[in-house]
């Protein structure tokens, strides 16, 4: 592709008032094909590697964004910083490593009812989306991310998220747990060596 394609998909993300997918510039562009634009989106990403602004891809969609070191300088009020619970924190980590997820399959795993008010924090926060029903008897709401969570905490999909390993490394899990583990897992061996 030319440097015209190059420049004209620029122009397209530059004044784009939201983040798109390749098929979104695929169809704005006309007769170009899924591949070109990769590519062009591939060129356009190291271009912008180290200036002030950069073109990055979180959930399938492009945008341009402020380069982090920069982004201090074009703040003009202070980000409200938004705290969660401790149950808004566990259900949020559960609909981000089990999406899609029901009500009922949070309330398992968390071992205690959710108030529909936790659900409702996150929802407003527009991190997490109702993402249908199961198809089950009662067909209970299932939830899932969205691009906004990703885009909050930095990830370009899920994939991104942390593992246990690094979880445990960052100190993020709570030591009741780990030390039940180490209870669970020395209990297991025990039983095989006298089995």
């Amino acid at each position: 592709m030319s440097d015209g394609f190059d420049r004209a998909l620029e122009a397209t993300l530059f004044a784009a008032e939201e983040a798109m997918t390749v098929d979104a510039l695929v169809n704005h562009l006309g007769a170009a094909a899924a591949a070109d634009v990769r590519q062009a989106l591939a060129r356009l990403q190291v271009h912008y590697r180290e200036r002030g602004v950069r073109l990055v891809e979180r959930g399938g969609r492009w945008h341009f964004e402020t380069a982090p070191d920069l982004a201090h300088i074009l703040r003009r009020e202070r980000e409200q910083v938004r705290r969660l619970s401790r149950a808004a924190t566990e259900v949020l980590a559960i609909v981000a490593y089990h999406e899609p997820v029901s009500r009922a399959e949070i309330e398992s795993i968390r071992g205690v009812q959710t108030s529909s008010g936790t659900l409702d924090v996150l929802m407003e926060a527009g991190w997490v989306r109702a993402a249908g029903r199961r198809e089950v008897p009662g067909r209970p709401v299932i939830y899932g991310t969205t691009s906004a969570f990703l885009d909050h905490f930095g990830l370009s999909s899920r994939k991104d998220l942390p593992g246990i390993d690094e979880l445990k490394a960052a100190g993020l899990l709570d030591p009741v747990d780990e030390a039940f583990d180490a209870l669970a897992n020395e209990d297991a061996a025990a039983a095989e060596s006298d089995g």
